[in-house]
């Protein structure tokens, strides 16, 4: 059924399907009794009843679609029905037969498609034309639908008969209307809790974050005092001075970069997208990581990242930032050297799927479960901002992340992008150019 529909609209659907299926089990169940039948007469008023409400259901079904008023329709299929069960209880033999407890199922149609207090007309519906059908019958207003019928039917018996079917009528319409009542109640209070409790969650996490902040700032600042203390005092030789000075530079950088990665999580900064060629993107990343001389030799890269564009819509600067983030991974996961394997695979539709592997010492389950929640890092240098970046990013585009690691056996990070053209650039990282 499709979701975008309103939900008025989506429950009468449900019911002209269901009333379909219905049916046709019906004319099933009567095809395969047929050969068991007393009267013939009775099975061609059944087929014929079946088969013309099948052809209201059709039209019903186009009503559905073509129609602009939904609530006019379901009055207008509960009466119908109500009509259908009438002439039902009619061939069964009025209060001698027992279909009129398909009137409960009309009443129970009802609470589902319109109010509470649609529910108590339907059920005095059902109440008058049931009586009407019993009195027609027993004053011989109406014929009988089959002559054996015809038997002589107490005043009693027949005013006992309506008033339990009336009684039970209007039971079932407080019933259903009490326990939808309940339920909508207690619906209601789940999503109030469920409210309550994400704003409760919403402020453990960012308490937790807060001091996972003052823990990554805490000790940089440590430092930095440290050896501003020195250098104000004067201690030490020229070569302990610069050091010193490095430290505080580094130190500070530092901090520096983790602020950038939480601000780059919690509030990613505006960026324009163009078209632009991955494969060189990450071929610049990988320019910039020789230059903190990161790579220094130790590990070997292979894949077809050097060989072929790899064209794509997006933002350049938020795809270094997810080469960067998964290569000074990879390399960390490698200290003492390996092989980073990069790939790009571009689909028909305009589709990436993007790949790096490495050999290196690789993740525990528990590892990989937390592997992009932010300050989870697996890494004694690391601060965990990087993964919960690209995983942001890979979000942003409406793409897939997973990861394939165990220990001592490598981790391979497959990214899948779908298509994202220049014409549809809209749909891209949330509707607008950020």
């Amino acid at each position: 059924m499709p979701p975008h529909l309103p939900l008025e609209r989506r429950k009468l659907l449900t019911m002209i399907v269901l009333r379909a299926v219905v049916l046709a089990l019906l004319l099933t169940t009567a095809v395969l009794l047929e050969s068991t039948a007393t009267s013939l007469r009775s099975m061609e008023v059944l087929y014929k009843l079946v088969v013309g409400y099948l052809v209201l259901s059709l039209l019903f079904l186009a009503l559905f679609f073509w129609g602009r008023a939904p609530a006019a329709q379901a009055y207008l299929q509960v009466v119908v029905d109500l009509l259908l069960v009438t002439v039902l209880v009619y061939i069964s033999g009025g209060v001698q037969g027992s279909l009129h407890i398909l009137y409960v199922m009309v009443i129970l149609s009802a609470r589902y498609l319109l109010s509470s207090r649609a529910t108590y007309i339907v059920a005095a519906l059902s109440a008058v034309f049931f009586g009407l059908l019993v009195e027609g019958l027993y004053y011989r207003l109406i014929p009988f639908f089959q002559a054996e019928q015809a038997r002589t039917l107490s005043f009693n018996s027949v005013l006992s008969t309506v008033v339990i079917s009336w009684a039970l009528f209007f039971a079932v319409a407080y019933l259903v209307n009490s326990l939808t009542t309940r339920l909508d109640r207690a619906r209601d209070e789940l999503l109030r809790m469920q409210r309550e409790l994400a704003v409760k969650e919403s402020q453990a996490v960012a308490g937790r974050i807060a001091a996972q902040i003052a823990h990554e700032i805490r000790n940089p600042l440590t430092a930095v005092s440290g050896a501003v203390q020195l250098l104000g005092g004067g201690a030490g030789s020229e070569g302990e001075r610069r050091e010193l000075t490095r430290i505080v530079l580094k130190e500070t950088e530092r901090v520096s970069q983790t602020l950038e990665q939480f601000m780059d999580l919690v509030d990613p900064r505006r960026a324009e997208y163009e078209t632009v060629d991955l494969a060189d993107l990450l071929r610049d990343t990988l320019f910039m990581i020789r230059k903190s001389e990161d790579l220094n030799g130790h590990v070997a890269l292979s894949g077809n990242y050097r060989s072929g564009p790899a064209p794509y819509y997006g933002s350049p600067s938020q795809f270094k930032q997810v080469f960067w983030n998964l290569v000074k991974n990879a390399l960390k996961a490698m200290p003492g050297g390996g092989v980073l394997e990069m790939d790009f695979e571009t689909a028909r539709d305009g589709g990436v799927r993007i790949r790096f592997a490495d050999n290196g010492q690789g993740m525990t389950e528990e590892a990989r479960r937390t592997l992009f929640e932010p300050f989870h890092s697996g890494f004694e240098s690391g601060r965990g901002l990087g993964m919960a970046v690209v995983r942001r990013v890979v979000d942003d585009y409406r793409g897939r992340i997973e990861v394939e690691s165990a220990p001592g056996r490598g981790t391979a990070v497959v990214i899948e992008l779908p298509p994202a053209p220049a014409a549809s650039a809209g749909s891209v990282g949330g509707g607008e150019k950020r």
